[in-house]
């Protein structure tokens, strides 16, 4: 390993010079195929640390899906059934525990991991590699690669996909720095150990948190403490199905986190299951024409007769109605924030995405309110009393 790797540029194409680089010992990583970019090795530290993590916390395989520095997508391993298999479109592959969890952390937010950057916790096996020679996508960041696995990756992209091997056992300096407008910051790493430990503090009258809740929660909240604030993080059988990053408003980051969360549920409806698609249309195709018609927009490309595009017969539309019908059935969905809640308003919107259980900070002078809206519905809520943002 090299204690410097030069960069083609930096975030941009005009920020020249780039390069990753270590001021003392050897950086801890590996390069084994293509060129990464400034923005790839960010996502790639920053989605191994949350794959790492997930996998300490709960002893399962993890995987994440990055772009733009924020997960769309993460996951620990839990069998996949044949619906998410199908809207996954995995069903035709053999999947090991790892590439499930890959298909899983992909596969929720299909449209915002394409072009991810891949995490993780555990060996990329010819399973896992397999399923992603068939994705768009940017690279992949792991402790180790088996050798059919890295000879499947480097045929990808012409030869030239990012893969990056990561030294399992590297522990980073506890203070970090980094300059801002020529002025370096300093701070404490956030060396926070999240895990059901700090799930023990409930002021609502449900305090019932069942094992699978326990685990989907630490789920949601190691997520957090990898994704741009203000975040929200839905969680549902091990899997981030709804990520809410970067937003200045609360409200409004759990509701573009619930909107995700909505989508996922939609797709496994047997209205889009049965979708007549033409034989002949790529599958990212198939995500943008589910997204639309999952939407009001749908209507519009029905009287413009675009469906002649993709389906082989024009699809019943899916209404506003039916829609919400479908909806009503989503249950035991874990939500995690980064911060406290201010209003009760982000618990009402939860609620219509089938949330059931809650991890937050707490400490807002309206704990009150939040409590009393929870306890309208009936969630179980806990105050971790840690707050995560990450910049």
């Amino acid at each position: 390993m090299a204690n410097e790797i030069s960069l083609k540029y930096g975030c941009n194409p005009n920020q020249k010079p780039s390069r990753i680089f270590m001021k003392e010992g050897e950086l801890p990583v590996q390069v084994l195929n293509g060129k990464p970019g400034y923005i790839n090795f960010l996502d790639a530290f920053n989605s191994w640390q949350l794959v790492r993590e997930l996998k300490a916390a709960t002893g399962l395989p993890a995987a994440a899906s990055f772009k733009h520095v924020s997960p769309a997508g993460a996951a620990v391993y839990v069998p996949l059934s044949d619906t998410l298999k199908k809207i996954y479109f995995v069903d035709d592959l053999e999947l090991s525990p790892i590439a499930s969890a890959y298909a899983a952390a992909r596969g929720a937010d299909r449209m915002s991991s394409y072009g991810d950057w891949a995490a993780l916790s555990d060996v990329c096996d010819k399973e896992t590699a397999a399923l992603l020679a068939r994705e768009v996508s940017d690279g992949i960041i792991a402790p180790g690669y088996t050798e059919e696995a890295l000879a499947i990756l480097k045929t990808k992209r012409k030869g030239n996909y990012n893969v990056v091997q990561i030294d399992p056992n590297y522990t980073p300096a506890p203070i970090e720095h980094k300059d801002v407008f020529g002025v370096t910051f300093e701070q404490g790493r956030n060396e926070l150990v999240i895990n059901e430990n700090l799930l023990g503090t409930l002021p609502t009258a449900n305090k019932i948190l069942p094992p699978e809740a326990k685990r989907d929660l630490v789920v949601s909240l190691i997520t957090l403490k990898y994704t741009q604030s203000n975040s929200v993080c839905y969680v549902k059988n091990g899997q981030a199905i709804g990520v809410g990053a970067g937003q200045q408003s609360r409200v409004h980051c759990t509701r573009l986190a619930g909107n995700k969360a909505d989508n996922w549920y939609l797709r496994q409806s047997p209205q889009v299951l049965a979708l007549p698609f033409k034989p002949d249309i790529r599958r990212p195709d198939r995500d943008n024409t589910i997204d639309v018609y999952i939407s009001d927009d749908y209507m519009d490309v029905l009287a413009d007769g675009q469906w002649e595009n993709f389906f082989t017969v024009k699809p019943e539309p899916f209404t506003r109605e039916r829609r919400r019908a479908w909806l009503d059935t989503m249950k035991g969905v874990a939500l995690g924030s980064d911060a406290f809640f201010p209003f009760g308003d982000n618990i009402e919107r939860a609620h219509k995405s089938g949330v059931e259980f809650i991890a937050q900070p707490g400490g807002s002078i309206r704990d009150d309110n939040v409590i009393e809206v929870c306890d309208r519905y009936k969630i179980a809520m806990a105050f971790t009393g840690i707050r995560l943002f990450h910049h």
